[in-house]
């Protein structure tokens, strides 16, 4: 078990006032996303406090006012559920790694090199970012964020983002299994010609359509005819 030295705060301000539960930071985030942990194993003491710190505690008129009950436990899953977990430097550290990488393979995905129209490799995007001195923000989403690094890595690397709309016609015979792959995407309009074959428009980003036709050409043999309608 965790001691309360090593156990971080898990936090809500309700009524103006805080209230904070001891826990176990592992075992809090794992309880916070829906995985089967007792509640006794999550919290490292049976104690609500407004500032666990200093081991103040509210009265049981202010928990009543906040959360409508005194119950440490019903209390402790609305703190859970709805409030701040305080992370660990270890914690924050992996948060961090997980949203760059989060955010290069957006970039990745949905970018292009202006020179040559393709995707950037995501270590070529991860050393201009390097190379930008790009801060990570903890506290903001991952997609929050591709919008101003994409603006810090265009002095260094030639990037935009672009979307496309392709039109692609797939025979009849490799229509039916191409759909499918097709569907995957933002799929604007599709027909059924009279032959058989398959006219689609879709709407991509430009960084995904070497991805959607490598699909396309392993299940058609590489007969897939495509054309770009215009790039947004």
């Amino acid at each position: 078990m965790t001691n309360v030295t090593s156990a971080v705060e898990a936090r809500i301000k309700k009524q103006g006032k805080q209230y904070e539960i001891l826990v176990d930071c592992d075992k809090a985030l794992a309880f916070r996303q829906g995985k089967k942990i007792a509640l006794d194993e999550v919290m490292v003491t049976a104690d609500i406090f407004h500032e666990a710190k200093r081991g103040i505690k509210p009265t049981e008129k202010d928990l009543l006012v906040a959360f409508n009950t005194t119950d440490v436990q019903a209390i402790a899953l609305i703190i859970l559920k709805e409030g701040e977990i305080q992370l660990t430097q270890k914690h924050r550290e992996k948060e961090r790694e997980e949203k760059k990488k989060r955010i290069i393979d957006i970039i990745h995905r949905q970018a292009i090199d202006t020179k040559t129209n393709l995707p950037h490799p995501p270590a070529r995007i991860e050393a201009a970012m390097e190379q930008a001195k790009v801060k990570i923000d903890e506290n903001k989403s991952a997609e929050e964020q591709v919008e101003a690094i994409l603006t810090a890595l265009k002095p260094i690397i030639p990037i935009k983002f672009e979307t496309r709309l392709l039109e692609i016609k797939i025979a009849a015979q490799y229509a039916g299994t191409a759909f499918r792959t097709v569907k995957k995407y933002k799929l604007i309009k599709s027909e059924w010609l009279n032959d058989g074959a398959l006219l689609a428009q879709v709407e991509i980003p430009a960084g995904l359509q070497e991805e959607l036709f490598a699909e396309l050409n392993k299940i058609t043999q590489g007969s897939v005819e495509s054309k770009i309608l215009k790039t947004i």
